[in-house]
This record gives structure tokens, sequence and C-alpha cells, in this order.
């Protein structure tokens, strides 16, 4: 099949993934009537008498933005996966390889343990503490591997940002310790949940989302050529150094902001990468785009299962990808090994 053909049938599966995902749930919505609903609240276009108030409420101010976040997170995390692996030279790095995801965590039970609020940001305490650690947390490991390693070896940065998640992580068991009232709270944020979520978000990550993807896709030449190796980049002229701590930089901004709004979700950014160099190559000024559909679609469709399964009790939407992504990732780590065995 060629390439065109394989985006436009990729782009038809990730509109089905999104009309089935604002469908499903305790009142059904046929895609038709979705489709309805969205020309009515954009464009004025008069409702059929079938469908009901309730109905167009109930996609609009529910479920319609619910999917529209869980699209743009997995979309943003995807892109991240495909850059850590890509820089890293590494199939099983992930968007958390440097500890945004353990920064983020302290950052978001430091605001619920205190019940901190700043009067500008009110609700948004939460994520912007979130956003705010997982960088900090990024940038000490990168700083630690740096100093350590001055032409920053890909091991270096693995390992630091391995050690200040371990440590991180042993801050937050000292902190689940000493707060048991808050721990359900505190265990619902690291496995991640795009319930009550709404228009509010989606405004404020969207464009986040969007300038951060295009940002990465300009380094799309330099990111083929870090796949060769790192001398043979500086042998073609890219400054390795530099380009590094761009685009981890970058990487991490993508996956703090997504994780500062829906908590820590696992294994999306390890599936949709390898997906997708499956299908389209390794040529990132198409990979990176491609990871970003196949991502949303499959976060948004994780998301209708964790809301759906046991309706109506809902689960953390990184359970539901985590017994997806599990079984993944071994696949991934055995056969890595087999073809260095071959």
């Amino acid at each position: 099949m060629r390439t065109g053909a394989k985006i436009g049938l990729s782009l038809a599966l990730c509109l089905a993934a999104l009309l089935l995902a604002v469908g499903v749930g305790s009142v059904a919505i046929s895609p038709l009537e979705a489709l309805q609903i969205m020309g009515h609240k954009l464009f004025g276009l008069r409702l059929p008498e079938s469908i009901t108030a309730s109905s167009v409420s109930i996609l609009w101010t529910i479920r319609l933005p619910r999917v529209l976040l869980a699209f743009c997170v997995g979309a943003m995390l995807s892109v991240s996966g495909t850059v850590m692996q890509s820089v890293l030279r590494n199939p099983l790095a992930s968007s958390y390889t440097l500890g945004v995801s353990s920064g983020a965590s302290l950052g978001a039970a430091a605001v619920i343990l205190t019940g901190w609020s700043l009067p500008l940001l009110g609700a948004f305490t939460l994520p912007a503490a979130g956003l705010t650690a997982g960088m900090l947390a990024v940038l000490a490991a990168v700083t630690f591997a740096s100093r350590v390693d001055r032409s920053m070896r890909n091991n270096t940065i693995i390992l630091a940002g391995m050690v200040f998640s371990l440590f991180i992580n042993a801050v937050l068991t000292l902190l689940y310790s000493m707060s048991r009232e808050h721990s359900q709270q505190l265990l619902q944020w690291q496995m991640g949940s795009f319930a009550l979520k709404g228009w509010k978000e989606v405004t404020l990550l969207f464009p986040i989302g969007v300038v951060g993807i295009l940002a990465l896709m300009r380094f799309g030449r330099e990111l083929d050529i870090l796949t060769f190796g790192e001398e043979d980049a500086s042998a073609m002229g890219v400054d390795t150094r530099r380009v590094k701590w761009a685009l981890l930089g970058l990487a991490a901004a993508l996956t703090g902001s997504a994780v500062a709004f829906a908590g820590v979700i696992g294994f999306i950014d390890l599936i949709a990468p390898h997906v997708v160099r499956r299908l389209f190559g390794t040529r990132h000024q198409l990979t990176l785009p491609m990871s970003a559909l196949f991502g949303g679609g499959f976060m948004a469709l994780c998301d209708m299962a964790a809301r759906t399964v046991i309706a109506p009790v809902e689960l953390p939407v990184g359970a539901v990808t985590a017994i997806i992504g599990a079984p993944f990732f071994a696949y991934v780590y055995f056969r890595r090994r087999r073809e260095g065995q071959a």
C-alpha cells in the first residue's frame, strides 16, 4: 500500500475512533447524530427533531471535550516517546525516561497534601505545579548527565533519569505513608484520568501540543541523522550536544504538560511509535505527525473503555493502557533480544 493511501486510511480510522468515543456511553449517540450536533454548535446548522436537548448537552459539555483532551494527551505523549526513542537510540525509552512523571507526581502531591492554591490559577494550581516540578526534574537529570559526561552519551542520560526517578519515588512513598487520607486522590492522579475535564483544559492544552509538535518536526532532519549514532551525526555537521538539549527539553515539555492535566498514563508513548515505524518507516517528518494521530486515537479509545467497561464505576485510564502496553513492552524487549542474538 502506498504511503498516501496509508495516511488517508489512518485519518479515517482516527476519525472513526473519535466518533465512537463520543458516542458510546450511558446515552448512545450515533456518529451521524454526533456530527449533526457538532455542526449545530459550530456552524448553527439546524438539528433534527429526533435529537434531544439532553443528547446535545451530554455530547458538547461532557464527552467531546473529554475525548479531545484524551486525543491531545495521547498525541503529545506519543510524539515525545518517538523523540526519546530516536535521541537515546533505545526502543524501550519512553517520554517518562528522564523523570518527568516522577517530578510531576511530586509537585501534584505537594499541592494535594497542602491544599495550596494560587489566586491567579485557582483550580489550575495542581497542573501548574505538576508541570513545573516535572520540568525541574528533567532539567536536574540532564544537567547532572552533562556534568558527569560532557558528551552526554545516551546511557549516561538514561541512568541519570533513573536515579532521579528512584529518588523522587522514594520521597513520594514517604508522603503517602504520612498522609493516608489523601492516598486515594494521589493514587487516582498517578494512574491518570480525564474525568471532570472540560473545554478550559482543552483550550489550554491544545495550543501547547500543536506548538510543541510543530517545533519537534523542525528537527526532523537531525532526528533522522541521530538514529545513525552520535559519531556519524557529528561527522555530518550536527551539534549533537545542543540538539540533544533542545530535543529532550521539548519532548519533556510535551510530556510534562500532558501529565499536568491528565496524570501519569504509561505505555501510549511506547506503543504508538513502534506501530507507526512499522507502517511508515523511520523518516521523522512523517513518523512524528502519524505518531500523534495514532497515539491520540488510541488514547481516546482507552478512555472510552475506562469509563464504560464497568460503568458507572470508572477505571483509571492508566490501568487500561497498562493492560495493553505491558504485553507489548515484553514483545518489543524479547524481539529486540532475539535480533541482537541473531
